[in-house]
């Protein structure tokens, strides 16, 4: 007799929520918690039954145990972001939009004299009366010019900038660059180029420092036309202005170009509505509690409006303007700083009005159940291995990248080589090149890869200590090379889908060289001080001059005090002898790393 084959067991989708606890997933899949935590340690995520996850994750796992899920509509905090989204976006065809202030920030070299500017711009426009007292600190204020107003920014820099972008809060109108006239083009300024150019923000330049006997300004304009900022006299888009913040010589042939390029760009939004905008900075005042800075960008924020700001919420309770006075409303572009959140947002926050205060608690709760959730998982950065897998599932992909070297020479070559591929690869994939430049990689550099979701690609250079930690804290994928073929060929290898990377390196630790002996036997050991991790018998060691690799190779010997030891860390000071190099020279950096081998894809 045959034996019957059982039918297949058919499932109706299990519709889930945005965020659940592993036991809710568990009970929703009708499995025990304990298959559930099985799956999550496959994703990497060590979770109890009590912890939250989100959608994306937990639909793996369920796809993973045999389900398809569905997510639950009338999810509060996806309708809260796509009304924000279509508020900003009514602002072109809202019929009652009216026209508002432009709102700039100031970047630049961090000589080149931002905040002289800034200072001098406002004192400008205060009256005496005022002028003389005691001005609060907002971190923005508003001016007053040709009966018109310009809001400005004060954020310490391009990474503040930046930083701000990456957590979706675009608040820059016109980005004015500061660049001495006497200096001319620094690193920074090239930077702060990269990090308005990925904004994609219109750009002033003011070329300061005029009043020196030393000032440049055509060789500003030369240099900045070679990383593609031309004058408008040149042919180029970009209006110049001469200044001297020190003379207060220029500052309203400043300010009358920022609002003729407001001019062109149309600036609108409607004050008719319930206010939207975003948080400028914030901190916890003894006296007042939790304050907000903040920017509105449409709408009217009124006295007792219940307002939601990143993953807390409140009523404003009192409002201050730039110069401290107390206001009741905030239209348009306007900065206030506002008292009654029950907690203190984070900077890029955006922040909403609601009417109801029910929806306003229920939506606070949603967003921290996601940010617990996305604590656990992570928030995964692009890596070049994505763009393998990407090609491989046929979507159209895109490789960004932030290019750092240490010779100009290298450098062009790289690009040009680079930007080739665009030509070669049939695949759907486009490369751009976001920044280019040479010298160690940077914090900042890091920054803009974290905003625009680039990778970091280094020739004959790593990164410093600073670097390191903020590409570890935010998962930037740093790729070293010192071979241009090799470099080329790889990310050419990423393109055409034929990925296959098969070691990868880590970085053990850092120490920088106090002292250097010659022995008796003519070899050279340093004493070094470990800055970061550790070092270890069998690490590998790069010697970084300047950012710029000199030497790799192996330990040839390790010692505290007169001991052979294993490993150094963090804090200690040792003894170090290099296999085949003997050019160790005081506050040389040597990183330490081994090469761990990564499953092929």
């Amino acid at each position: 007799m045959a034996l019957r084959r059982a039918a297949p067991v058919v499932r109706e989708p299990v519709t889930l929520p945005s965020v659940m606890s592993v036991a809710e997933l568990a009970e929703s899949l009708q499995t025990t918690g304990i298959e559930v935590i099985k799956e999550l340690m496959k994703l990497g995520i060590m979770a109890n039954l009590n912890q939250q996850v989100d959608y994306d994750t937990a639909a793996r796992v369920a796809t993973a145990l045999g389900w398809e899920t569905n997510e639950q509509p009338n999810d509060v905090a996806r309708q809260a972001a796509a009304d924000f989204e279509s508020r900003r976006s009514e602002a072109e065809t809202d019929p009652n939009a009216q026209a508002r202030p432009p709102v700039v920030t100031i970047m630049g070299h961090v000589d080149h004299g931002k905040t002289k500017l800034l200072d001098a711009i406002r004192s400008a426009n205060v009256a005496e009366v005022e002028a003389g007292g005691i001005t609060q600190h907002i971190g923005a204020y508003q001016v007053e010019t040709q009966g018109r107003k310009i809001t400005f920014l004060d954020t310490p820099g391009h990474e503040a900038f930046t930083a701000m972008r990456a957590r979706g809060a675009q608040a820059t109108d016109v980005a004015v660059l500061v660049v001495a006239a006497d200096d001319g083009v620094m690193p920074t300024t090239r930077e702060a180029v990269a990090h308005i150019k990925s904004a994609n923000v219109p750009m002033v330049v003011a070329v300061n420092k005029i009043d020196l006997a030393s000032a440049n300004p055509d060789r500003v304009k030369q240099q900045l036309s070679e990383i593609e900022v031309v004058p408008e006299e040149w042919g180029g888009d970009v209006p110049f202005v001469e200044v001297s913040a020190r003379d207060k010589l220029g500052l309203d042939d400043l300010e009358e170009v920022i609002l003729l390029v407001a001019d062109v760009h149309e600036l609108k939004a409607n004050p008719h509505k319930p206010a939207n905008g975003v948080v400028i900075e914030a901190k916890v005042d003894r006296t007042r509690g939790p304050v907000a800075t903040v920017l509105v960008q449409s709408g009217t924020l009124n006295l007792r409006d219940v307002v939601v700001a990143g993953s807390t919420w409140g009523r404003i309770k009192a409002m201050f303007d730039d110069r401290g006075r107390r206001v009741r409303r905030a239209e348009p572009s306007f900065p206030v700083e506002i008292l009654g959140l029950l907690e203190v947002p984070q900077a890029g926050d955006t922040f909403q009005v609601f009417e109801d205060e029910k929806i306003a608690r229920q939506l606070v709760e949603e967003r921290q159940a996601h940010r617990r959730a996305e604590a656990l998982v992570g928030d995964r950065p692009v890596k070049l291995t994505d763009l393998y897998n990407q090609v491989q599932e046929g979507t159209t992909a895109e490789l960004r990248v932030i290019l750092k070297a240490d010779v100009q020479g290298s450098l062009g070559a790289i690009q040009n080589a680079l930007l080739r591929l665009n030509e070669d690869t049939d695949q759907g994939v486009r490369l751009s090149i976001q920044f280019a430049g040479t010298g160690a990689v940077t914090e900042s550099d890091v920054s803009l890869a974290s905003a625009t979701r680039s990778i970091i690609i280094g020739f004959n250079v790593r990164p410093d200590v600073a670097a390191k930690r903020a590409a570890d804290a935010a998962g930037v994928d740093i790729r070293f090379y010192n071979i241009i073929y090799n470099l080329i060929d790889e990310v050419k290898a990423a393109m055409t889908g034929l990925l296959a990377p098969v070691f990868q390196d880590v970085t053990d630790g850092y120490a920088e060289v106090r002292n250097t002996f010659r022995l008796p036997s003519g070899d050279v050991v340093a004493g070094l001080y470990v800055l970061d991790g550790k070092i270890t018998r069998n690490s590998k060691a790069r010697v970084l001059r300047s950012g710029t690799v000199v030497h790799e190779g192996g330990i040839r010997s390790l010692k505290r005090f007169k001991d052979d030891v294993r490993e150094v860390a963090a804090g200690y000071e040792c003894g170090l002898g290099l296999d085949g190099f003997n050019d160790l020279q005081v506050s040389d950096q040597i990183e330490f790393y081994h090469r761990e081998e990564v499953a092929r894809s």
